[in-house]
């Protein structure tokens, strides 16, 4: 009897009050990073109505006065206040009916020194019975790492195709090609799937803000258009069903609509639901928090693994301690695709790739501001960013071979 299911992933507009949020708080991580690279980076931000609330922790060793240890101000480093217009501004909310503007919102900075008590544990040091200084991770807990074959991208197919709904809404939104379209926005994809391959796309949800006046027919015959143009052809047919606005009317939305937290939409930055999440958020920190830095690894490593031919499915789960330099464990899962057990799969990883905090950073090149990049449409499966590369599949290769023997 055939497998089949209906999988569904969403994505979220950069407009969507969560993803203002994320973008401000990763476009002040990218100035603190330009500032100086050794940056220490926690940083959080609401919005509602008008109002824009910073708050976390930032230590920027070159304000350090190394005699007396105290700090100069942030200002001495960036303007934070226009750091946040500016991203606002990209965003798109300039429009004269927006109650959150780029030039008229309230800004208001809680954003103090990391705690001394966390930055013994993060900081390298040279541990009992060690010569030289490791980094421990910046906290504990598990991340997860996903990749299958499913697409061009080793994601799974939901998750990109609402991805590419949302990147040609808002393409088309700056365009100026539709002047009705407002930044606030989420698309969602089903897909059915038989014996484990998807086969057709059941129904496309896209609920976008638009402009008072704007009719719900205008707006839903150039949506369903839109997704013509973008979806595959030959996985639409006359019985997918499209859900444009299915309220009626979006014309309140952002921040003046419902609030807005950084780290709220883990799984849109992740794999869609499809693999499993550790539960910690990304934008806003800088490497040193293995949140972040640790699950783009596991994302280098799962593709790789992937690439290398070594599954056409696989997950990878590993774990740390706060100031502890090595993951406490690693666990690499195949779901009975590996061309060998999983165990030698995991061994021959531990070989290639080393998952220590710093060498992780080193790795990926991590110490730069490039966060920005990822805050909007998903942190993986994009070209350009490091842990996207596949650069170890024959080292991977190679160490499976050397296992098997």
């Amino acid at each position: 009897m055939a497998n089949s299911f209906v999988f569904s992933s969403e994505s979220v507009g950069e407009g969507h009050p969560d993803k203002v949020s994320d973008y401000i708080s990763d476009c002040i991580l990218d100035a603190c990073l330009k500032v100086d690279p050794k940056s220490r980076v926690a940083c959080e931000t609401m919005v509602k109505s008008n109002i824009v609330i910073l708050a976390g922790e930032i230590t920027i060793p070159k304000l350090q006065d190394k005699k007396t240890g105290r700090s100069r101000p942030l200002d001495d480093a960036f303007n934070a206040d226009q750091v946040v217009r500016d991203a606002i501004r990209e965003i798109g909310y300039v429009n004269d009916d927006d109650v959150f503007h780029a030039d008229t919102v309230f800004i208001n900075n809680y954003l103090t020194a990391q705690s001394a008590d966390i930055a013994q544990g993060v900081d390298a040091k040279k541990a009992q019975g060690k010569k030289t200084a490791e980094q421990g991770a910046g906290d504990q807990g598990i991340m997860f790492g996903y990749a299958c074959n499913e697409t061009k991208q080793l994601m799974p197919t939901p998750i990109i195709w609402a991805h590419l709904l949302g990147r040609e809404l808002t393409k088309i939104r700056k365009s100026g090609k539709a002047p009705w379209l407002r930044p606030d926005a989420k698309t969602q994809v089903s897909v059915r799937y038989e014996n484990d391959q998807p086969k057709e796309i059941v129904n496309v949800v896209i609920s976008t803000q638009h402009a008072e006046g704007t009719s719900h027919a205008k707006i839903e015959k150039f949506l369903i258009n839109m997704i013509k143009k973008v979806l595959p052809a030959k996985m639409l047919n006359k019985k997918t069903e499209y859900l444009i606005n299915p309220t009626g009317k979006f014309v309140i939305g952002g921040p003046q609509g419902d609030s807005g937290l950084t780290g709220r939409k883990i799984i849109v930055d992740t794999y869609g639901g499809w693999g499993r999440h550790g539960g910690g958020a990304f934008s806003g920190k800088d490497p040193s928090k293995v949140d972040r830095s640790a699950a783009y690894m596991g994302r280098w490593v799962a593709k790789n693994i992937v690439a290398a031919g070594l599954a056409t499915h696989t997950e990878i789960q590993f774990a740390y301690a706060i100031g502890y330099p090595k993951p406490v464990s690693i666990r690499v899962e195949t779901f009975g695709t590996g061309t060998v057990d999983d165990d030698i799969i995991t061994e021959a990883v531990q070989q290639v790739f080393s998952f220590k905090p710093a060498e992780i950073v080193s790795q990926l090149n991590l110490m730069r501001p490039i966060y920005r990049e990822t805050t909007n449409y998903g942190h993986f499966g994009k070209d350009g960013l490091p842990w996207e590369q596949t650069s170890k599949t024959a080292a991977l290769k190679t160490a499976v071979k050397k296992l098997t023997k």
